[in-house]
């Protein structure tokens, strides 16, 4: 199997990305060639999801009002 040589720059992206994921290198690798997320999709993707845990930590979510209306909305009819 050839080796596949990366700059180590975006190597550490990678990493990065498989650690904040829970992701092997291998999987976040895959993810983007058989999903099309590119690595900075993957990287915006992950910033996204923890500014909205850190918003619920800190109480700033949606309203039981708001939570219903969503619920409703894909409730099978």
């Amino acid at each position: 199997m050839a080796k596949l040589e990366i700059s180590p720059e975006l190597r550490a992206r990678l990493d990065a990305v498989a650690a904040r994921s829970g992701l092997s290198l291998s999987e976040v690798v895959a993810d983007a060639l058989e999903n099309g997320h590119s690595l900075e999709w993957q990287e915006q993707f992950l910033d996204k999801v923890a500014r909205g845990i850190d918003a619920a930590d800190r109480g700033e979510f949606a309203s039981a009002d708001e939570i219903e209306r969503v619920r409703n909305k894909y409730r099978a009819s």
